[in-house]
Parts: structure tokens; sequence; C-alpha cells
């Protein structure tokens, strides 16, 4: 079963719930849902781990439209099971779900679960959402996927552009990051691309690619001030400059413990400062200032049990889960108490 859980923020106290029967087959780490919920406009978009793509009533619960995206289009399963957040654009709701033979992208009406358009050509589907920018040419969205990197058309039609880049397992997980007209991607095992986007829309070209040195697995990348901050598997939490790539320093797995997978979720609570929060693998609130220089650790705290599950914040609360529980922890308001 899977199942879409409501709970009232203050309390905890379920508020409404669905579930639906859904045979995981031989699917690796057959163990549940993947995917974030995401909530636009006073409804709720899930998708599940074998393909089905549901639209509810946030306050209610209320289904609006359920659909199974493999049975109706062609979806292609990924190794460990569909982990896209569905994307908000307009009145559509982007989902990367790899239809054969065309649309890496699907777009389906929030409405009402009408399939609008289609997008992208890749073998499969990868694991991280799409990211909609405005690029000097035009607005275009960049979709990950396991054997290439895309600048797609809103609306469908041909890319605009393609860079090659198969990975292993087709585990495109993060999602792309884009600052100075750099598309940023980083990969567990061939690494990261810099991808340099022209004054038109077909223009682009790797600027610069590290197999060895930089290669991320789960947590997107932060950027500031032309500087990135990504958790490499190798030597933990690593700066480097956007335009080059160059290794400004390491934190040799401070933040989260050295293993075969080490993750840790990092978001900005203020970017401008450099402050930032991460829940490591191990469960830890970790609140931390980043910088061309190096990290400063404020504080860590546990607040759950270990973890991959990224949490959520809004205002001084945090929600985590791990396997067995959902946890709301409160932050102080005043950054200087934060600090201490």
């Amino acid at each position: 079963m899977e199942r879409i859980v409501c709970l009232n923020a203050s309390t905890g106290v379920e508020v409404w719930s669905f579930s639906y029967p859904v045979d995981y087959g031989d699917m690796g780490y057959g163990k549940g849902p993947r995917s974030s919920v995401t909530v636009e406009d006073g409804r709720v978009f899930t998708l599940g781990a074998r393909g089905h793509a549901f639209a509810f009533n946030s306050q209610t619960g209320e289904k609006i439209w359920m659909r199974n995206l493999v049975a109706e289009e062609n979806a292609t399963v990924p190794i460990w099971g569909f982990s896209s957040s569905p994307e908000p654009h307009a009145s559509e709701v982007l989902f990367h779900v790899g239809c054969q033979p065309t649309g890496s992208v699907l777009a389906l009406s929030q409405a009402n679960g009408e399939t609008k358009w289609k997008v992208g050509r890749d073998e499969g589907a990868g694991y991280a959402p799409p990211l909609l920018i405005e690029s000097k040419g035009g607005p275009q969205l960049i979709c990950w996927g396991p054997n290439r990197i895309m600048g797609l058309p809103i609306g469908g039609g041909q890319a605009y552009w393609e860079v090659p880049y198969e990975v292993k397992y087709g585990v495109s997980i993060t999602k792309p990051i884009y600052h100075e007209d750099i598309i940023l991607v980083s990969g567990y095992w061939h690494g990261t691309r810099a991808i340099l986007l022209g004054e038109k829309l077909g223009d682009a070209k790797i600027l610069w690619s590290d197999e060895i040195n930089l290669r991320g697995l789960m947590s997107q990348a932060l950027y500031r001030k032309g500087i990135c901050f990504l958790l490499d598997r190798s030597s933990g939490l690593s700066a480097f400059e956007l335009k080059s790539g160059k290794i400004l320093w390491r934190d040799q797995h401070q933040l989260t413990p050295s293993e075969r997978n080490p993750q840790a979720s990092i978001v900005w609570s203020e970017q401008e400062a450099g402050d930032a929060l991460a829940l490591n693998a191990y469960g830890e609130l970790v609140f931390i200032n980043l910088g061309k220089e190096g990290y400063t650790e404020y504080w860590r705290d546990q607040i759950i049990g270990k973890t991959w599950a990224h949490p959520a914040y809004s205002n001084n609360r945090v929600f985590s889960r791990d396997d067995k529980s959902v946890v709301c922890h409160e932050l102080p308001l005043a950054t200087k108490s934060v600090r201490k």
C-alpha cells in the first residue's frame, strides 16, 4: 500500500489519509514511495514509485483525479522506482517519467489530470525533477535524464540542445541548478558537468567536467556568490568555483559520516549571510555557515533516526521523517539565538 497522509502541523494529529494498493514486483528497494508531495493552489500532487499520479484537495483529502502513467502513457519505471517530485508550472503539473517513444517530461492539467503535452527523448526516466529557467535566449525546461542533459521547449517540440551524459543505473538524482548562465549537474559515478548557455536557446556547451573530484549523490548543490557547496561521495562537503570547478576546501566528512552513500539534505536558512541547515543521514540537524574560506558549525541536534528523506521547513519549524516516525522540531526565531 502507498499512502498520502495529511497531519495537523501543530499537533501531528491525522487530518486525512488516502491509500491504494501497488505491486512493486522486482523493483529495487521496494519500501514505499520516494518522491516528495507537492502542494500548489489548494491541491496536493503525488507520484508513486510505480507511476500512480494523484491530485487531492489539500484541506479535505478528496481525490480530484488519478492517472496510471505506466499503463496510460508508457512511462518507464527506473530501477528504484519513480522519485521525481511533481513540478507545478502555470495551470499544469510536470512529471519526469520517461514516456516512450517521446516524453521525458509529461505535463498534466492541474485541474483534471488531462495530458497537455510531452517533451524530451531519453531511453528512460531519471530521478531528478525538471528545472524551469529563464535563460538569455528565453524560457526553457532543463531535464537531466539517465542518458543526457536536455534543454527543452515548454509546451513540447524538439530539444533546443542536448549534452550526452550516460550515468550508471540511471541515477540522475539531484535537481540541476542554474546560476551565471551555467547549468550544473552532479552524479555519483560520473561526476559533475557545468554547461554554459549562450545568447540563443540552442547555444549550450560543456564549460568544464570533473568525473573524479566532484561526485554528488542525492543532495542538491547550494550556490552563493560564485561558489558552490556540494556533498561529495569521497571527501564530504566541498566548496568549488562554479565557473572553473576549482576546489576550495573539503570538510572530510565532518558534516555527515563517511559511508558508502553519504547523505545530508542542505538548504539555505539565510543565503546572504551564508547560513544553512543540514539534516544528515544520522538524523542530526546541523546549523552551519558556508563561505569561500571554509565553514563554521554553530550547533547540531539529534531530531530523528537515520534517514535519507528531505525535511520540510516552515517558519521556525522543521518537519522530518525516518522509517518509523514523523517529527516536528522547533527552532529559535532570533538569528543570534539560533547561532548559539
